[in-house]
């Protein structure tokens, strides 16, 4: 949608798994062609996203590999890039080029009914190319994301499943963490809370499947980013037991003047 609001792209064909949201996508003005048929929605193509799961990501790749008849620049949307940057890399060889994406947008809503033509407006885009990337390449996955209107960081691909851990990934455990806490602790919560929980635990509406795959992906850097955190609520646990207004006071501050800092 948002390509074709742009004029970025001659024609767009787009591959779904299931034939009931290729016939809804038939409709559609902003799509020129859909199939369940990777073939056909690959053929002739210079720019392939990948958009699905982390391990499907890696299974497409796979599949598409050997269907491939031009040597398409390849990218993705996968919030875990380590693997993904890896695996599709040995998957096309040289047969295209892959570089890896992962918008920061969108949100706990899913399907064809929830896309927004200006997802991307104002939204970080991480573009993770590794040692072996073709710089041309790389350029021109991060003008494409840009003209989407994404800022673009460039990160390796080790990098960025570093950041997104702390920055994604744990706080979607601890709002998940917290509502199923709830969910045991006081049953009438959802009926007795005011916009503070539902702020607070709105990302815990994501799919269960998505999620699992992201934290097994990236079990390593969300331990680590874990392991900080339960530092932090020990120490402010600490100024409780202790009635220490001043640091408590402190400990508040410092997480508002970070909160207000985000545009």
């Amino acid at each position: 949608m948002a390509a074709r609001q742009r004029n970025l792209a001659n024609r767009i064909s787009i591959w779904a798994r299931r034939s009931e949201v290729v016939d809804q996508l038939q409709e559609l003005p902003w799509c020129d062609e859909s199939s369940t048929d990777l073939e056909t929605c690959c053929k002739d193509a210079e720019l392939i996203i990948l958009c699905a799961p982390v391990k499907r990501i890696i299974e497409l790749s796979q599949r598409i590999a050997p269907l491939l008849n031009s040597t398409p620049i390849i990218t993705d949307v996968g919030s875990v890039k380590a693997d993904i940057c890896r695996d599709c890399e040995d998957a096309f060889g040289h047969q295209a080029h892959f570089i890896g994406s992962h918008p920061m947008a969108g949100s706990e809503k899913t399907g064809l009914e929830n896309a927004q033509d200006d997802l991307f407006e104002g939204k970080s885009c991480f573009v993770t190319p590794t040692d072996d990337s073709d710089t041309q390449a790389t350029n021109t996955v991060s003008a494409f994301w840009e003209a989407l209107g994404s800022n673009i960081y460039t990160e390796s691909p080790e990098r960025h499943d570093a950041i997104v851990a702390q920055i994604s990934h744990v706080p979607h455990i601890l709002a998940a963490a917290l509502a199923s806490y709830l969910s045991r602790e006081e049953t009438d919560a959802q009926n007795l809370c005011g916009n503070g929980l539902k702020d607070t635990t709105r990302i815990a509406s994501g799919s269960p499947e998505l999620w699992q795959e992201i934290i097994s992906q990236n079990g390593t850097e969300i331990l680590k980013s874990l392991d900080q955190f339960q530092k932090e609520i020990d120490a402010f646990k600490e100024t409780i037991v202790n009635e220490d207004t001043a640091k408590t006071i402190e400990f508040l501050a410092r997480g508002k003047e970070f909160r207000d800092s985000i545009q």
